[in-house]
């Protein structure tokens, strides 16, 4: 099982300039996919070494495989294209990229996956030594919401599931087939990244869905439904977390709104054994949903923004976690940045050494805090 600690990490680090230069000259044709890999190893090299030397128990390889922190993984199925749109997603202040994901065929894992090629280089770095190796994966409800965005997607997604049934069924079962994969090679400690509960609680966000097609609860219960298929049966030694958040992208966000609307789903009823809640800001409401979250399940409090490079106050945080104690005891809290540093290769907007001294003041808080 993973050694936890009170201090952790969402998992996505910035990408290092040296990659992003080669990602460049790859796309451009003037290396080819073996160089570019050879790179991002080197890359994700250094970063585990120093997640190690900052004091984390848990590392990841900072998702610099990747381009987005959930489109990549969608593109890995069989059954899913990438296609893109004539608009991406509209952020508060920006809009992003238009890539997307659209069925072509029966949604399926082929056996193969570039998280699994991605996480068994994970693995070998961290063999011999105390570190646990974490594979964040977008959820399976976040692959739904990504099929039925726009009336093009839908359409290509009726010419292969006339039942929704069958579609959630897939989805399900691609999902608890990747799982199982990664645990065979080793994989102890899986995270959902999952920003679909996010976009439930934004009343502005509502306002924009069509509600003859969709209602709140509906939709609930469809995302509780493909998550906790996925999960099924699993091995008892295989933690499974999960992170929900409003969007992370150039240090912009996507919703607003606490978690009160969705706390008698996600939180009471989905199984899995911690949750990774963004707090940093007034857009994410306060502690009372998660009193919803049953007894000795474990709570990673986001206190400690990744959007920007001006650090929290100790004092302030401290404060922070005693009022998130009243509904969950302190020994079931943690502390981390609320997301990523890079839910897209894009980053936001600080400097690679601004990063580590957010994780650096997440790591001395909890200490004082907690002792470990």
């Amino acid at each position: 099982m993973t050694n936890l600690a009170h201090y952790d990490i969402v998992g996505s680090f910035l990408r290092p300039q040296e990659l992003k230069q080669a990602r460049a000259d790859f796309e451009a044709g003037r290396i080819d996919a073996a160089a570019l890999k050879a790179v991002e190893d080197q890359a994700i090299k250094k970063l585990v070494a120093k997640e190690e030397a900052s004091g984390l128990s848990v590392v990841t390889d900072g998702e610099l495989r990747r381009s987005y922190w959930h489109l990549d993984t969608f593109w890995g199925f069989a059954g899913i294209e990438h296609i893109v749109r004539k608009h991406g997603y509209f952020f508060h202040d920006e809009e992003t990229r238009p890539d997307s994901a659209r069925v072509v065929g029966k949604i399926a894992f082929a056996g193969t996956h570039p998280d699994l090629e991605a996480f068994k280089f994970l693995k070998q770095l961290t063999a011999g030594t105390n570190l646990t190796a974490r594979q964040s994966i977008p959820a399976p409800a976040q692959l739904y919401a990504e099929l039925v965005r726009g009336p093009e997607n839908v359409a290509a997604l009726r010419k292969v599931y006339a039942s929704d049934d069958e579609l959630f069924t897939d989805i399900s079962n691609a999902y608890r087939d990747l799982i199982l994969a990664l645990y065979e090679a080793g994989c102890r400690d899986v995270k959902l990244d999952d920003c679909t509960w996010g976009m439930v609680v934004d009343d502005r966000y509502w306002e924009q869905r069509d509600e003859t097609e969709f209602d709140r609860d509906a939709l609930q219960e469809i995302y509780l439904r493909l998550n906790n298929e996925a999960l099924r049966d699993l091995p008892a030694d295989l933690r499974v977390s999960t992170h929900i958040c409003r969007g992370n992208y150039h240090s912009t966000w996507a919703a607003k709104g606490g978690y009160q609307v969705v706390a008698d789903h996600v939180f009471a009823k989905e199984n899995v054994s911690d949750f990774y809640l963004e707090f940093d800001d007034e857009r994410s409401g306060d502690f009372k949903p998660l009193a919803a979250i049953p007894a000795g399940k474990r709570v990673v409090l986001g206190l400690v923004t990744s959007k920007r490079p001006e650090l929290e106050d100790k004092a302030t945080l401290k404060k922070r976690i005693e009022e998130a104690s009243q509904y969950v005891s302190l020994e079931n809290l943690a502390l981390s940045t609320q997301c990523g540093f890079a839910s897209t290769e894009e980053g936001n907007i600080l400097t690679e050494e601004e990063q580590w001294q957010k994780i650096k003041l997440v790591i001395e808080t909890a200490k004082e805090v907690w002792g470990n």
